[in-house]
């Protein structure tokens, strides 16, 4: 089990479930594995394919509960945004910048072996720059890999949950009114999306659409920290259970399941006690890098597979596991050498423009 005071168990656990429910649901969506295994286990297929994507719900409200307890009233307040930005910029993008480069020579690999919607095209130079930028679902930019505009809505997601923060700050300095203000914006926003922008799909490429789960966990880390946390926590259910009374949407029954879970064990105590096997915490712990290697590696596992098995569903079915065990492995080792290595900011800066140059090159000699 693991013991690392620092961590918190419980989120770590749904940090785990999530990270495994979204390698298998792209395994399932994309095939052609799945297509192929399917008949062996329809309703196992059938439910990865339509329904596993809703564990991105959990890092959309987990993102919001641990974003609170850093800012807000339960942590500090951002003083000097720009600098904070920076650093979550650079905190993403230096791995998804090295994902790119693996997911160009992933395409380019299975391309040699296969014909199939999953492979992308080898991509322009503004294709490369908008992902850096992290502009690319804003800018109609054909993704790269499957699940890359999650990386661009967390980034949204925390840049403008820091803005509304500091914005009070900003105007108001310590006049109490602005310390008010600020969880006030941060709960006014989180209502219109759950009541307007969530809604519409026309918002769903940008941080409007999603900051009610997002800002589900902030309120919720908050409400928790209050004496009269019961109170706020019901409070913010009923208005989570409003939102589904106007317009139920399984992704929010799930994140509202999510947001409660983690304000009851953080009432309860649960949320540090939970008993956490040491796989688990280890799988929480890379679930970034596992999130961003799992298409590249997974696609070229799939090409593998159907080319030399293309009729059988019982070595498809089994390609599929491997394909897992292989995401795990690799996330692990990415995780290790690329998201957790050291550098100095400039540096940290410096690496989206190297990938561009390194993917651009790789284009040029692909014959893009």
């Amino acid at each position: 089990m693991s013991r690392d005071a620092s961590r918190l168990p419980a989120v770590d656990v749904l940090k785990a479930l999530a990270c495994l429910l979204i390698v298998l649901h792209h395994l399932a969506f994309y095939g052609p594995m799945a297509d192929i295994a399917r008949p062996l286990m329809p309703d196992v297929i059938d439910f990865l394919d339509q329904h596993a994507r809703m564990a991105v719900q959990v890092f959309l409200v987990v993102s919001g509960f641990l974003f609170a307890g850093k800012f807000g009233p339960s942590g500090g307040q951002p003083t000097a945004p720009l600098d904070i930005l920076i650093q979550r910029y650079t905190r993403l993008v230096v791995p998804f910048s090295a994902a790119l480069l693996l997911a160009i020579g992933c395409s380019a690999l299975a391309g040699l072996w296969m014909e199939h919607r999953s492979i992308s095209e080898t991509p322009s130079l503004g294709q490369l720059l908008a992902h850096v930028l992290l502009l690319h679902d804003l800018l109609d930019q054909e993704a790269l890999s499957a699940g890359v505009w999650y990386v661009a809505i967390d980034f949204q997601l925390f840049a403008l949950a820091i803005l509304l923060l500091w914005m009070p700050k900003r105007f108001a300095g310590d006049h109490p009114a602005g310390r008010m203000l600020a969880p006030a914006l941060i709960a006014g926003m989180t209502f219109a999306s759950l009541f307007g922008f969530n809604r519409d799909a026309l918002w769903d490429e940008s941080a409007l659409y999603f900051f009610g789960s997002f800002g589900l966990g902030i309120l919720c880390q908050w409400a928790t920290r209050r004496p009269d946390a019961s109170l706020w926590l019901a409070a913010l259910t009923a208005v989570a259970v409003a939102a589904l009374a106007v317009d139920f949407r399984p992704r929010l029954a799930v994140a509202t399941g999510v947001m409660l879970f983690l304000g009851l064990a953080a009432r309860s105590g649960f949320l540090h006690t939970l008993p956490l096997p040491d796989a688990l915490g280890r799988l929480s712990r890379i679930s970034y890098s596992v999130f961003l290697v799992h298409f590249p590696l997974s696609l070229v596992v799939n090409a593998a597979v159907t080319a030399l098995f293309p009729t059988q569903p019982l070595v498809n079915a089994i390609g599929m596991l491997v394909a897992l065990g292989v995401s795990l492995a690799c996330g692990a080792l990415f995780h290790r050498h690329i998201e957790c290595r050291p550098l100095p900011t400039h540096k940290r800066l410096l690496f989206p423009a190297g990938a561009v140059a390194g993917g651009w090159l790789a284009t040029l000699a692909l014959g893009g």
